[in-house]
């Protein structure tokens, strides 16, 4: 019992914050206030706008969705902490936010591969593009990534809240998430290491092997349109996807399954930052604000509000 008591009510201390408080807080507010209006800006001009209808659309707008409560998970309770200089977090506030962490994460996984199965059918298959995506498949295919990826949270949610902490548990890391916790707990964690394993191979390494076969096919489509013209296009509706899938899938594979234990904490923390904070940062800007049609329809919505 006196474990068990030990385990549910004691806290945690997060050791990734630094001593410059003022600097941190301030990069850490200026980094969410992006997220928030660059992610609510691109979900409701392709609501407002009847133009921005098609499945790609469709995806960008549940994936700002996504990136908004992927950062707010983490970033608000970062700020709290790099502001008061109060680095403890308790346990049922830890393990709430590795819930809603890894189920956002998983989820984000699972959609950047749907939506390059839609670039892969919208340039390898044009002719058949609006019969394959049809709204039916796509509500699926966003409903899936959410269910899959609230699934394998619960799962880690529980096994990891089984572990037992010691006394005084220092968490290595800004926030709580499952490769930290297993570090911090004092028990064995062989089955949970396992499972992480077992679990980033289907929703990390999978997607990600699936993303690159398809842009195979793209490239290798893009390659045999004969005007150069025409190969820019095509190649620019994609490159954009392929830079934050890549930065994204890279760091977060590393992140679960790549460290040892030689690794620098540095270096773990970058790669943390790398698809928990800028990927929710930069997809706004990299999918959308580079796309003609969204920029068209955000320069007209600003210049309505402006002659109201």
């Amino acid at each position: 019992m006196a474990i068990k008591n030990q385990t549910l009510f004691g806290d945690f201390i997060l050791l990734g914050f630094s001593d410059e408080h003022v600097l941190l807080s301030f990069v850490l507010a200026v980094v969410y206030s992006m997220i928030l209006m660059g992610n609510v800006a691109i979900f409701s001009i392709i609501h407002i706008d009847c133009r921005l209808q098609a499945p790609m659309y469709f995806f960008l707008s549940y994936l700002s969705i996504l990136d908004i409560c992927y950062s707010t998970v983490t970033l608000p309770s970062m700020l709290f902490n790099s502001i008061t200089g109060n680095r403890r977090i308790s346990f049922h506030r830890c393990f709430i936010q590795l819930y809603f962490f890894v189920s956002f994460g998983g989820t984000e996984c699972l959609l950047l591969a749907a939506m390059a199965y839609d670039r892969y059918v919208a340039i390898c298959k044009p002719l058949h593009y609006s019969t394959i995506m049809n709204r039916k498949l796509c509500f699926h295919l966003v409903a899936g990534s959410w269910v899959c990826g609230f699934l394998n949270s619960f799962l880690h949610t529980v096994i990891t809240s089984q572990l037992y902490f010691c006394e005084i548990r220092y968490i290595n890391h800004f926030f709580c998430d499952v490769p930290p916790l297993l570090k911090a707990s004092c028990t064995d964690t062989l089955t949970s290491k396992i499972l992480l394993y077992v679990v980033n191979i289907f929703l990390g390494m999978i997607p990600f092997v699936f993303v690159i076969i398809s842009y195979i096919y793209i490239i290798s489509t893009i390659m045999n349109i004969r005007s150069a013209a025409g190969r820019r296009k095509a190649f620019s509706t994609c490159s954009s996807h392929l830079i934050v899938v890549t930065v994204f899938y890279v760091s977060g594979n590393y992140n679960y399954i790549g460290p040892t234990p030689g690794d620098s904490f540095d270096t773990e923390r970058m790669s943390s930052i790398l698809y928990s904070i800028l990927t929710p940062l930069f997809n706004p800007i990299i999918y959308c604000f580079r796309n003609k049609e969204v920029k068209r329809a955000l320069k007209k919505k600003l210049y309505l509000i402006k002659f109201q």
